[in-house]
């Protein structure tokens, strides 16, 4: 394919993909062109049906020979977004088919922006099918497992440039309302192709987008306009009900608001949702508690390796009423029993992830108590993965973990692939140092199974459920044994 070609056939996509019309294609071609500082072209029909992925591979590869882009994976992310920013439609356009769309049906107004979405390369369609994902049956249910490789990592050439580039404090954060259209730098995505959804949430103005690395269907990403903190407060649960009463084929959580059991992004207040159902919420309620002034909801504890009070009722002001009062009282809630504080050295340690959804004509919100406590044996948090599964992970568990999703380390392909050589071949890898941290557990599960070329890939998928559902149990703030279970409802009782 030549570059001629690949324009062509891109222009070609833009037009099939209804981001540019008939009569765009003369300034859609120019606007390209100068993406790529090109100052020749002629038309070329393409020769074959080329893929996205290969029209612009093509591009980026020419752009390379010639010097106007690094040839690695940040640069050439740089220049492929200029491009497909060249072909998607202004903000206002995108927002006025959504609101057309959704005055018609919600459901057919998140299809079009999640298609959409996609079409721009906004969601590269080509990296998200390299993730590798699969259902680990457990105690509690299906859990879904997916070892990330869609995030591309960077190179050596784009962290030394990153370490030379001027700092910016702006946008503020990769979520900020400023990264519509903005060109992105070495240390900061571009976004020349993303489009943002205003939604009005508790009063004040919010916007809706998709994650462009969907870890799950439809997972999107909801953030206030201002950048202003996270925090989970009575105003957090009006404002999770707010979205779902806008789109109620979705869920939407929040991470918690603090350290190690918060998200990634704690300096913007914002949520995550989608169109998918996690093992949590098929989870049922295991017991049934009861709350004095709220017969008109329905509560309990859900059969979870984390601690969770779900609450149910067509009235989302009185579900928010007694969600408010239970965090008021986990807030400064101390159980020296359950191990649970709620501060030390007048550092905060309890809140709690709010997930709430619209299911068979009432709302629901669950409640997943946290505790981020950190002693000398547990530095990174006691109820965090713990260090005899960090072979596995030993990053922050949020709001998609917390609800069953397991999202791993990208090394953990190449680690278990290595490793099952290893097993099968019954080399000792103690002394490997790669593999070395997997010894004990590659040991127990040779033990247990009997191993061969056949299964080993199954069993050390199998393996890793176990070992995620008993992380999530080292996080559940109060034990999944009779004596965590009383702790449990002496805590429900207290709210009282």
């Amino acid at each position: 394919m030549t570059v001629n070609q690949a324009i062509s056939a891109l222009v070609d996509y833009a037009q099939r993909e209804n981001l540019i019309k008939k009569e765009d294609r003369i300034y859609s071609v120019n606007s390209v062109l100068g993406a790529l500082e090109l100052t020749d072209y002629e038309f070329e029909k393409a020769d074959a049906d080329y893929s996205l992925e290969e029209i612009l591979a093509c591009l980026l590869d020419d752009a390379c020979a010639r010097g106007i882009c690094e040839d690695s994976v940040v640069f050439r992310d740089l220049l492929d977004t200029k491009i497909m920013g060249a072909l998607t439609p202004r903000p206002s356009q995108v927002i006025g088919e959504f609101k057309e769309r959704y005055a018609r049906s919600p459901v057919e107004a998140t299809e079009f922006y999640y298609n959409f979405s996609k079409k721009t390369d906004y969601i590269r369609k080509y990296r998200i099918k390299n993730d590798m994902k699969w259902i680990a049956v457990t105690e509690y249910g299906d859990i879904d497992i997916t070892i990330n490789l869609s995030k591309p990592e960077k190179d050596p050439k784009a962290i030394a440039a990153a370490g030379r580039a001027a700092q910016s404090g702006y946008p503020k954060c990769q979520l900020c309302i400023e990264n519509e259209g903005y060109y992105g730098r070495v240390n900061h995505p571009a976004r020349e192709n993303h489009r943002i959804i205003p939604v009005e949430i508790n009063g004040e103005e919010w916007f809706m987008q998709y994650s462009p690395y969907v870890y799950y269907n439809e997972h999107c990403i909801v953030l206030n306009s201002r950048h202003v903190p996270m925090k989970i407060d009575r105003s957090a649960f009006a404002k999770l009900f707010d979205f779902v009463r806008f789109l109620p084929h979705y869920f939407v959580g929040s991470n918690a608001d603090l350290p190690i059991v918060g998200g990634s992004i704690l300096s913007h207040e914002h949520f995550q949702g989608g169109n998918y159902e996690f093992a949590m919420a098929k989870a049922p309620v295991e017991t049934e508690l009861s709350f004095d002034g709220y017969d008109d909801i329905e509560a309990g504890i859900v059969r979870w390796p984390m601690s969770v009070i779900r609450l149910r009722g067509e009235n989302t002001q009185r579900i928010t009423d007694l969600a408010d009062k239970i965090l008021t009282k986990w807030r400064g809630y101390t159980d020296e029993e359950a191990f649970i504080f709620a501060e030390t050295d007048g550092v905060p340690h309890n809140t709690i992830t709010p997930i709430a959804r619209f299911r068979d004509g009432a709302f629901e919100l669950d409640l997943v108590l946290r505790n981020n406590i950190q002693t000398e044996e547990y530095p990174d948090g006691y109820y965090h993965p713990h260090p005899e599964y960090h072979h596995i992970k030993k990053e922050n568990i949020g709001l998609i973990e917390v609800m069953g999703l397991a999202v791993l380390p990208s090394r953990l392909k190449s680690e278990m692939e290595e490793l099952s050589r290893a097993m099968l071949e019954g080399r000792d890898i103690s002394g490997d140092e790669k593999l070395s941290k997997h010894a004990g557990w590659a040991e127990m599960i040779k033990s247990k199974y009997d191993i061969n070329a056949d299964n080993i890939s199954g069993i050390l998928k199998k393996e890793i459920g176990v070992v995620f559902a008993a992380i999530l149990e080292q996080c559940g703030v109060f034990s999944r044994d009779s004596a965590g279970k009383e702790q449990f409802i002496r805590f429900a009782k207290s709210v009282n």
